[in-house]
């Protein structure tokens, strides 16, 4: 059996409010690639975030070469010889490749003079095994995506790395240099580096797959032989669960007519030949995995981004939206995933957030504001969605993540708003919180708004909606009815990992 080169048993972390790993294991071996899987929320980068230092375990233990090691800094993980690759790139684009692999472990020429030359060397030496002819005087900001991946993979071995995690490491290369990754771990997989793999694109498995492991909510599923298995099955293992009663659906209006299409929505480098429509008193849903660009069309209909190709037409007129105001104006809304970033002004109290979309309202033709109107809005709004805050003055920054996300919403229905979109509005809310944003999604839909739901809670979605839009790679692949039995979970997750 290969030795054990790095194990976790019974790790658990946890946030305010939320738990994301619940005594979940993991086991690398030496020379084999792990690929771990799991929806987004199921607490694969949590994992890999304590394996790299940047988190702390609540509980459980983590061994090294069978040694029980604590692990309280990227440096510290770095020094026990585990290196990271994340989603995002984590270089210095205006430094030379040989700066970027021993930054903040330069070779030095006496007490003050970086030794060029020698890191230079050095860091040809590391890159000749990869036979990509990357220079170590290049800068970064020349270098592809791939290749810089390359480097990022050199600075890990570099500082003798026996454990590499690659966070999602194919989702910005094309077709030819995904193959030359896998090129490259094949060959560390040979020198008896142990690699964990996080991945959403299934089909990649089979390239370089020796065991997988299944995390779902922050619980541990299972770990596999991947010649053992198949996509089907671990489809199934990362969605297996029952929907139950846990989501008040309610059907929609009868009498709907269609308020927003899109038409081969189109943004350069981020969307592509995007098409839907919505229906007053219908819910849709967006999903989608890491990277299929659902927020990203979210925000090209709310003028947040502008489209470079395709249409948007609300109520049968065609409409060019350049700016967030201008979605306001033609009655589209958007409560954004990052609510205290892009959704509210945290320093403010809740009387002023609520508000803000229409202050035109309540102040007067010198533009003061009436402190009565917007008391008696606020008060009305809080009364109506139940926002738990001692007062309306009070900061918002000082409300739970649930009564935040209450407040945006408050914020949009003064409005009175056509179409609204929600962005990942359950995210960091305990229970409670959810059941009664539930209610108040049910609430719009029965009012005649077009609701639209991005969620990466496949459940949710299908408790929650009538349609449902599945994107991948920027794409819409599929439409589906959401209420009909064929809409499975699994077949939801065969569009989104295409």
């Amino acid at each position: 059996m290969s030795e054990v080169l790095l194990e976790a048993k019974g790790i658990s972390k946890e946030f305010p409010g939320v738990k994301a790993l619940n005594n979940v294991n993991f086991q690398l071996k030496k020379g084999e690639v792990h690929c771990l899987l799991g929806e987004n929320g199921a607490g694969k980068s949590t994992m890999m975030k304590i394996f790299a230092g940047i988190y702390q375990a609540n509980a459980g233990d983590i061994f090294l070469r069978g040694e029980k090691v604590v692990i309280d800094s990227p440096r510290g993980a770095q020094d026990m010889g585990i290196g990271i690759i994340h989603q995002e790139l984590n270089l210095c684009k205006h430094l030379t490749v040989a700066q970027n692999i021993f930054l903040g472990r330069e070779d030095m020429r006496g007490s003050m003079v970086v030794n060029e030359r020698l890191m230079n060397k050095r860091a040809a030496e590391i890159l000749d095994s990869f036979h990509e002819g990357i220079n170590p005087k290049s800068k970064i900001s020349e270098l592809s995506i791939s290749k810089q991946q390359i480097v990022e993979i050199a600075k890990s071995l570099s500082q003798n790395a026996e454990v590499i995690i690659m966070d999602e490491p194919t989702s910005s290369l094309s077709g030819r240099e995904v193959d030359e990754l896998f090129k490259i771990i094949h060959k560390l997989r040979s020198d008896g580096k142990g690699i964990i793999y996080i991945s959403h694109k299934l089909d990649e498995l089979k390239h370089i797959s020796d065991r997988v492991t299944v995390y779902r909510d922050g619980e541990f599923i299972n770990t596999v032989e991947f010649k053992n298995t198949n996509v089907d099955e671990l489809v199934t293992m990362m969605v297996g669960r029952s929907i139950k009663e846990k989501f008040p659906y309610v059907e929609p209006n009868e009498n709907r007519s269609k308020i927003l299409e899109i038409k081969n929505l189109t943004v350069d480098g981020l969307i592509s030949d995007v098409s839907f429509d919505v229906y007053g008193g219908e819910s849709l849903g967006i999903f989608g995995l890491v990277g299929a660009g659902r927020t990203e069309v979210a925000k090209t209909i709310f003028g947040a981004i502008k489209k470079t190709g395709g249409e948007v037409i609300m109520e049968g007129r065609s409409i060019n939206v350049t700016s967030e105001r201008g979605a306001i104006k033609e009655g589209i809304v958007y409560a954004p995933e990052d609510r205290k970033r892009e959704g509210l002004a945290v320093r403010m109290s809740v009387s002023d957030n609520l508000v803000l979309p229409t202050l035109s309202d309540i102040c007067s033709r010198f533009g003061v504001i009436s402190s009565r109107k917007q008391s008696s809005r606020a008060i009305s709004k809080v009364d109506e969605l139940k926002i738990k805050t001692p007062s309306i003055s009070q900061i918002v920054n000082n409300l739970s993540g649930g009564n935040q996300q209450k407040v945006v919403i408050g914020k949009w229905l003064m409005h009175n708003p056509k179409v609204i979109i929600f962005d990942e509005p359950t995210r960091g809310i305990d229970v409670n919180a959810k059941v009664e944003f539930y209610k108040i999604f049910n609430a719009l839909k029965l009012k005649g708004v077009a609701v639209v739901l991005i969620s990466s809670e496949l459940p949710e979605i299908l408790g929650l909606t009538d349609r449902l839009v599945v994107m991948a790679s920027g794409k819409c692949q599929a439409v589906m009815n959401t209420r009909d039995e064929g809409t499975t979970q699994e077949k939801i997750m065969h569009y989104a990992t295409v």
